[in-house]
């Protein structure tokens, strides 16, 4: 692990600031908000033939206004942002932030231009750790700890409902097009992930957060697929935030905050820290020490915070964080000296 310079820093900065604008400058229509759950969203409303297609923005806030007030400026400068974007992702290249492979990259990128991020998926999973370097300010450890063949996506069932839109075309018909075939599950009509054909043999899961006792198979209407509810999730995924995969000039995704994701490993590793998952947990634990030592250093109370919201949520919670940091004591140190700020 390395610290990513200055220029490093600020050229990431940049870059993911002219996707955000991009996001935005690119939908079609004009702006408007809706109020869904006592909370407002951005749409485009553009009209098709005698209907009016709503395509979703994103949440309100400052930064979403502050874009919207600058829509024709944005849409005008479109031209020299793509330059730019190429600049700075060469910049952060040779300054030695990690780019995604082609494989990773090219699927990313498709499930990105259907609208997947924007519609509010979020990479989870050893995919999301990797894009990390840029809101850490560090370069990953090198070896397995940041290997991975799978893309895990997560998204809210309730706010894949409310949005009423959906990605476009299908996310069936992306995979298709990319050799992608769906792998069967217990129920014919419950298939949540998808294999890639040929050596790579990439994996696509989709997740979400279980609210009940059971963790069954849920539908995703805006992402078009179902996904496999987990327990956890939902505290995992709230509050996500965007994070550039480094792929041509820059790819605009979502992934959780890097404490939340750290915590959550706690638990993860806690679950299958028993038999052939073990080598799993393993790299969960390591992914978990490397964010919690990296973030202890200049974000000590935002790790800390994030630890203390999930010892709150309940003793099952707090048992399988416990266990995972038994087996980490330096860890344990570095969190425990992170109370301090």
């Amino acid at each position: 692990m390395s610290n990513l310079s200055s220029v490093a820093r600020s050229a990431y900065g940049d870059l993911l600031r002219l996707l955000k604008d991009d996001m935005v400058a690119n939908v079609r229509g004009s702006l408007v908000t809706k109020e869904r759950g006592g909370k407002v969203y951005w749409y485009a409303a553009e009209k098709i033939g005698n209907a009016v297609k709503f395509w979703y923005v994103g949440p309100d806030g400052d930064e979403t206004r502050n874009r919207v007030d600058r829509m024709n400026e944005l849409r005008a400068q479109a031209a020299e942002r793509k330059k730019e974007r190429a600049r700075l992702a060469r910049l952060l290249r040779a300054e030695g932030m990690t780019p995604v492979d082609r494989g990773t990259g090219g699927l990313l990128l498709a499930m990105a231009k259907v609208g997947t991020f924007r519609l509010g998926g979020t990479l989870v999973g050893t995919n999301a750790f990797r894009l990390m370097e840029g809101e850490l300010g560090a370069t990953l450890p090198l070896g397995s700890v940041a290997n991975t063949g799978d893309i895990d996506i997560a998204q809210f069932e309730r706010l894949s409902v409310a949005l009423e839109d959906a990605v476009e075309p299908s996310l069936a018909d992306t995979f298709t097009a990319l050799k992608f075939d769906p792998v069967q599950g217990l129920d014919w009509d419950s298939v949540w992930r998808w294999r890639q054909s040929g050596q790579t043999g990439m994996m696509v899961e989709f997740l979400t957060p279980s609210f009940d006792a059971e963790e069954g198979i849920r539908d995703l209407p805006a992402l078009g697929v179902k996904a496999r509810a987990l327990h956890h999730l939902n505290y995992l995924i709230s509050d996500p935030i965007n994070a550039v995969a480094l792929y041509r000039d820059g790819i605009l995704v979502q992934i959780p905050r890097p404490e939340k994701f750290a915590i959550h490993k706690l638990i993860v590793a806690d679950r299958r820290r028993d038999g052939s998952a073990s080598f799993k947990a393993e790299k969960d634990r390591q992914q978990a020490a490397f964010i919690i030592s990296t973030m202890a250093e200049d974000r000590p109370s935002d790790i800390w915070d994030a630890y203390e919201d999930a010892m709150k949520r309940g003793p099952r919670w707090r048992e399988r964080i416990e266990r995972s940091l038994d087996r980490m004591p330096d860890t344990r140190g570095i969190l425990t000296a992170c109370e301090a700020g």
